[in-house]
């Protein structure tokens, strides 16, 4: 048996629990029998958000390559599972969640043929991917034992209301608004309830923009399902795990720049035509994997035109990774004439 991580995550593979909280059954048993004490739904245009006046500042370069000190979490208030309490896979962390995600929360179809939705299948945690402040990235191998039916996934699990850094959460959130006024408050006041809303709606942001823009043809990785806070993706990398580097990490000899900035253009120019900007683009939220650009990282793809900010909001996305080609040598007036392009394929005059 694999070792196992530590409880930092509201669904770690070990199934934290709150004490004195009930034990979840067999792998038979519905995720939604175990109701959660706060339940958070989705509409047509995603998940549900509230302004605030506070308003991060970016550098260009994406808080994600940040590490961050594992002695700055803490398991307290958790309970860990034991190995297979009630006769689960052996040699497994879990049976495969596909059941208890419900229709709207798997990805869109037709599914790639990698998809493994067998109810046979488990699922093992091969080591972590990437950590941040708002969410950490796992690898994951979803296989059917005694058969060749195996791939592996990257499972994205935001952090619960006690170790999360809500830092995204503002300024590119104009324009959406909670249906409830009672949970617009309190994410606004920051309560624990509300804290506990952000960190849902963060992950149902980010699995709506992921199922909308791959379903528009946007190189972003697909979006598998999405239960509770975890969302289960596709791994942009090679079949022995490891993952493809970023953007900011390559050298100009290592890629084709001028074909990356041209798959970058026709991505955005998706992006800009169904109405949105990425909102937090850079080259370190862009993998290249074998010459294909795939970008990451979208939970708070921007209205640009509910969002007053929605045209800066465009342009800083071009700048901030056109940075990186122009320093790689791409004249530099390609990245204004992209900015125009957006803004035209945006319909903002």
């Amino acid at each position: 048996m694999r070792e196992r991580f530590s409880t930092t995550d509201i669904e770690s593979f070990s199934r934290v629990r709150a004490k004195g909280a009930p034990r979840r059954g067999r792998r038979s048993e519905r995720f939604d029998d175990h109701e959660p004490e706060v339940v958070f739904g989705f509409d047509e245009h995603g998940a549900y958000a509230v302004d605030s006046d506070e308003y991060a500042d970016f550098d260009g370069e994406h808080e994600n390559h940040e590490n961050h000190d594992d002695d700055s979490y803490d398991d307290d208030g958790y309970d860990s599972y034991d190995d297979n309490p009630d006769g689960g896979p052996a040699g497994a962390d879990r049976w495969s969640t596909w059941d208890q995600s419900t229709p709207t929360e798997k990805g869109p179809e037709p599914r790639p043929a990698w998809v493994v939705t067998e109810l046979a299948a488990v699922d093992t945690e091969l080591g972590l991917v990437k950590t941040g402040k708002e969410a950490d990235v796992f690898l994951l191998e979803r296989a059917v034992p005694g058969t060749d039916r195996r791939t592996l996934m990257a499972a994205k699990r935001y952090r619960d209301s006690q170790h999360r850094m809500f830092h995204r959460d503002s300024g590119y959130l104009e324009g959406r608004r909670h249906k409830e006024s009672r949970i617009a408050r309190a994410m606004a006041k920051r309560t624990a309830f509300g804290k506990e809303a952000i960190a849902a709606q963060w992950a149902g942001a980010e699995f709506t923009a992921l199922c909308r823009l791959w379903s528009a043809g946007v190189a972003v990785p697909y979006p598998v399902q999405i239960l509770s806070t975890e969302i289960l993706m596709e791994f942009v990398g090679d079949e022995s795990g490891t993952a493809a580097p970023r953007l900011a990490q390559l050298r100009a000899e290592e890629v084709d720049v001028e074909d990356l900035w041209d798959q970058l253009g026709r991505s955005l120019s998706l992006l800009a035509g169904d109405g949105y900007a990425h909102g937090d683009l850079s080259a370190y939220n862009i993998l290249v994997h074998e010459g294909r650009l795939v970008i990451i990282d979208v939970p708070q793809i921007v209205d640009v035109v509910a969002n007053p900010r929605g045209r800066a909001f465009l342009e800083r996305d071009v700048r901030n990774v056109g940075a990186w080609f122009v320093s790689r040598g791409l004249p530099e007036h390609r990245v204004g004439e992209l900015v125009g392009a957006l803004e035209f394929d945006a319909r903002l005059g």
